[in-house]
């Protein structure tokens, strides 16, 4: 369980999914955009304030190094980070109807992981596939219709809302396969440790193309 718990905290932070870039504005952004309720203002302005810290001192600075790295290897590690992505996106498609667009997505994992060296290089859109978009539980509810709920800003994660929190809790209790196969596989090549250093890596690269 703890275990469990660390890898979801991990696995939200800067991440695939609740982090500034977000399920919450972007599952927003698909349908009629709607005022979402701040119901924990007081709360919220507190956690705001935190983040505003933590950033400034921990993830801003970690963020301005990564940036020093030569731009090949940056940009190898955002194709890769984002070809692990489809993982997610691609189950969310079908859970959506997007059949065609899960197609093309699965064809796109399986090209730039074989060719494209585990994603380093994006064979896929050099090809001429269409402009890959992430998906995730947050955005697949409210294609639903499910409610965003009261506006929360997370510890670290930043602003979310009660709905893509609740994506992100499924994401890790069965919804991420390469969460499932990095923890609970039995296999020589990923473990939990691996999974984690995506998922930072995630976010230091997310946090260095917002600085």
């Amino acid at each position: 369980m703890k275990n469990i718990l660390i890898t979801f905290l991990i696995s939200l932070i800067l991440a695939s999914s609740a982090s500034a870039d977000t399920d919450g504005q972007n599952s927003l952004s698909k349908n009629n955009p709607v005022k979402v309720k701040d119901c924990f203002e007081g709360l919220n302005r507190a956690t705001f304030s935190l983040n505003q810290g933590l950033d400034k001192t921990i993830f801003k600075p970690v963020a301005k190094g990564y940036r020093s790295l030569p731009s090949p290897i940056r940009t190898g590690a955002s194709n890769a980070l984002i070809n692990i992505s489809s993982l997610i996106t691609i189950p969310n498609n079908i859970l959506q109807g997007e059949f065609k667009t899960a197609g093309i997505n699965t064809g796109r994992l399986v090209l730039n992981t074989t060719v494209g060296v585990f994603g380093i290089f994006d064979v896929a859109e050099k090809i001429g596939f269409s402009e890959y978009e992430k998906e995730d539980y947050g955005q697949t509810l409210a294609k639903w219709g499910v409610g965003a709920g009261c506006y929360v800003v997370l510890p670290i994660l930043g602003p979310s809302t009660v709905r893509d929190t609740f994506g992100s809790f499924i994401n890790v209790l069965g919804g991420d396969p390469y969460y499932n196969a990095s923890t609970h596989g039995n296999n020589e090549y990923l473990s939990d440790s691996v999974y984690m250093t995506t998922k930072v890596l995630s976010g230091i690269d997310f946090r260095a193309k917002n600085l």
